[in-house]
């Protein structure tokens, strides 16, 4: 499930770019250790198909692209048309697995695991518990007091994984004290295992609404490429839900017999930036830095530099993250307060929620180095072989300066070959389109000039990726 939008990790996810697709530790982003992570659980009696892929329809060339960086194939990548929570993107695969019937191994994308071979050794017990009809979810032994997870009681079972027991929300400091001290609590790792048909069966008994909507926005799903996309309006109209609230905490007492399997491998969700610092190495005063930083005289500070020195002098218990276009400091107790700061730039109608100042497309992507009124200039990368679409513009031209690479520039009825030092200029409401020929990374200095240089002034023509107009 990829399909989050992270925003209390703003100002580094954003909702054009969330949590799941950044890198925040090694060199693989949150989405592809988790894929890694499944991929690994193969053994003579388990065999692991294609990773299923349930996600934004906006982050699709995303998904896409990270998984052939890490050399995996998709069975499909299922687009949800808008965020309905969790219970209708299980939904949505389990539909697309209907015919075979597998188990269903159902992971958010932005987790961290730090013991693999622990997780690994969980999660086949945990299949081979669902492959007999079960119902099964990894639960997380617990070693402090955290107020910011739900909880699961289960009980001693001696046919297998233990019985749950209860589904409880997230306690009050004195509760989950006690609940660390008595021993039969984990928490809730919103990782489930189940067949497809026993998801199906539970949530038409449980929640006949969202089974039935579902349905049918499935029933009118279009598929073009890899891509499978259920009816917008059918999809629009399936009630947003939990998979928890759905039906997990319905199970306990029912027919559906739903087990916990305990996984002690350094779990964490990342939900916020203090997770994000229990998650990473800290030095002997517990502070944590990553790109290019100097603290001094601090403790349990976690500073995160993307462009620029940062230092800090005295802080402590402090979230500082920097941005090209924004900087967070935050009181590390607060982090998930920033999801605050977040509806407040949607309510005033700024873009830092949403997009970053370099902003990835199917075909590379672009930086917007400077502007000013009537002038903007970016930097543009175009990937080998790709091309952007065929397209024109009514309120602005274009000049082009060619740094690294070849460029292919279609202008009007022209078309040419352009190499390192070499430019063109596009003329406003000219149709025109730029691709790279070449085995090399292109890329190029744009500068437009114009009355109105917004990202919605683009008149598409043809495209490679699906985005004509």
């Amino acid at each position: 499930m990829a399909g989050g939008s992270g925003t209390r990790l703003w100002p580094l996810s954003r909702s054009g770019f969330p949590k799941q697709f950044l890198v925040l530790s090694g060199d693989d982003s949150l989405f592809q250790q988790a894929t890694r992570r499944l991929m690994g659980l193969a053994a003579a009696d388990i065999h692991v198909q294609a990773p299923l892929v349930v996600g934004n329809a906006e982050h699709r060339f995303m998904a896409l692209e990270q998984l052939r960086e890490i050399r995996v194939e998709p069975a499909a990548v299922v687009l949800e048309p808008s965020g309905r929570n969790t219970a209708p993107a299980l939904t949505l695969a389990a539909l697309a697995a209907e015919d075979t019937d597998p188990v269903l191994v159902v992971s958010p994308a932005d987790q961290t695991v730090a013991d693999g071979p622990a997780f690994t050794a969980a999660l086949q017990q945990a299949v081979r518990a669902a492959a007999q009809g079960a119902i099964v979810i990894l639960g997380v032994t617990p070693d402090r007091p955290e107020t910011g997870y739900g909880y699961i009681r289960s009980t001693a079972s001696a046919s297998g994984p233990a019985q749950v027991a209860q589904f409880v929300e997230k306690p009050d400091l004195a509760t989950a004290q006690r609940y660390l001290a008595e021993g039969c609590y984990t928490w809730n790792s919103g990782m489930f295992v189940l067949r497809a048909s026993v998801w199906l069966q539970a949530l038409a008994q449980f929640r006949p609404d969202i089974a039935a909507a579902t349905r049918a926005a499935w029933a009118v799903r279009a598929t073009d490429a890899r891509f499978i996309r259920p009816g917008l309006a059918e999809f629009n109209a399936v009630p947003a839900e939990s998979v928890d609230y759905a039906v997990m905490e319905r199970c306990p007492g029912s027919a559906f017999d739903i087990r916990m399997v305990p996984l002690a491998a350094g779990w964490n969700d990342l939900g916020a930036w203090d997770a994000v610092w229990q998650a990473t190495n800290r030095d002997a005063q517990g502070n944590s830095a990553t790109g290019d930083v100097i603290q001094q005289d601090c403790r349990n500070t976690l500073v995160h530099a993307t462009s620029r020195l940062v230092t800090t002098l005295g802080t402590a218990d402090v979230v500082v993250v920097e941005t090209p276009d924004a900087v967070l400091v935050a009181d590390r107790e607060r982090s998930q307060d920033v999801k605050k700061i977040v509806q407040r730039l949607q309510a005033e109608g700024r873009g830092e929620q949403n997009l970053h100042r370099k902003v990835h497309r199917p075909w590379g992507w672009y930086d917007s180095i400077d502007a000013g009124p009537r002038f903007q200039v970016k930097r543009i990368m175009v990937r080998p072989g790709a091309s952007l679409s065929l397209q024109m513009h009514h309120h602005r031209a274009e000049h082009w300066i060619v740094v690294t690479g070849t460029a292919e520039v279609t202008c009007g009825e022209r078309k040419i070959l352009l190499t390192e030092n070499q430019s063109t200029y596009i003329p406003l409401g000219e149709v025109h389109r730029l691709a790279n020929p070449g085995k090399v990374d292109l890329e190029i200095i744009e500068v437009q000039s114009g009355s109105y240089l917004g990202e919605d002034d683009i008149v598409r023509f043809e495209d490679t990726y699906g985005r004509t107009s």
